[in-house]
Order: structure tokens, then C-alpha cells, then sequence
């Protein structure tokens, strides 16, 4: 199983459901309400997966995730952002300490 041609496959599919029929596919679904129910989405399985985590729940946890990861990459596709974009960002700041990095950002 290749981690990133699933990513690139899911990706894929996500935009070729943005401008889908909104009464069968989710994704066009979430597209059509616009950007501010995706984030809410975004929101809810970050809050859902963090919950799991609290509860000491693995399986809730790689769900959630799952389920947040989705919709992380829905959000992405509705800004034009690509997986790409997040490998770059985390390539630059690959060997950076956390403060480092966080300081960085605030100049």
C-alpha cells in the first residue's frame, strides 16, 4: 500500500466531486455549503478525534483521523492548496525545534 498514491487518489476523487450533483455525493455536498461548513467539519473531527484520545480509545482515534484527514483534504481542494504544498511546508521546517519554528513564524 502506497501511503501517497492514496492520498493522490483520494485527492482525485475530491475534485472530480466538486462540481458533482450535491444530491449524491457528499463531497459535492460540502463544496456546495461552502467554505465555512467545511472548516466546521474540519472542526468536529479534530474536536472527535481528540475526545477519542482523551478516552484512551485507539481505534476511535485512527477513525476520527481518518475521518479528519478527509476533510482536511476537502478543505485543501476548495483552496487550491495540494498535498504537495503540505509535504513542502513540512520539509522546510524538517529539523527546526519547535520554538524555533514558532518564533520564525511570528517575525
Amino acid at each position: 500500500m502506497d501511503k501517497a498514491e492514496i492520498l493522490d487518489r483520494l485527492a482525485q476523487v475530491i475534485a472530480a466531486r466538486k462540481g458533482g450533483d450535491a444530491t449524491t455525493s457528499y463531497v459535492a455536498k460540502l463544496f456546495q455549503r461552502g467554505r465555512k461548513k467545511i472548516a466546521q467539519k474540519v472542526g468536529e473531527e479534530g474536536v472527535e478525534t481528540a475526545l477519542a484520545a482523551v478516552l484512551d480509545d485507539r481505534e476511535e482515534v485512527i477513525s476520527e483521523s481518518a475521518d479528519l484527514m478527509f476533510h482536511l483534504m476537502v478543505l485543501w481542494a476548495d483552496m487550491d492548496i495540494t498535498a504537495e504544498d503540505i509535504f513542502t511546508e513540512l520539509a522546510r521546517r524538517e529539523g527546526l525545534s519547535g520554538i524555533d519554528e514558532k518564533n520564525a513564524r511570528e517575525e
